[in-house]
């Protein structure tokens, strides 16, 4: 995954909020994943599709973090994603 990739959310991943965290479940997988935090907001930002840059652009803009940290975390929360089968 790069800077120019596209990601959005696959369609039909079940979502529930508790107390701050979302809780992700794939009823056809069987996976789940738990969230919190910037995690959140990449979560909501990703319902439609972007790119990573345009992402990691929209959480510079929010957060006080350093270019090339926001990149890598990025990468790495979409990575675990699209493992999990939760990217189209």
């Amino acid at each position: 995954m790069d800077m120019s990739s596209s990601i959005k959310l696959k369609p039909g991943i079940n979502v529930t909020d508790l107390s701050g965290e979302k809780v992700m479940i794939d009823f056809e997988t069987g996976k789940y994943y738990m969230i919190k935090g910037v995690g959140n907001d990449i979560w909501d930002r990703i319902q439609t599709e972007t790119t990573v840059s345009d992402l990691v652009a929209s959480l510079l803009a929010e957060y006080e973090v350093s270019e090339e940290e926001c990149k890598t975390s990025v990468i790495a929360f979409l990575e675990k994603l699209e493992e999990l089968n939760f990217l189209a």
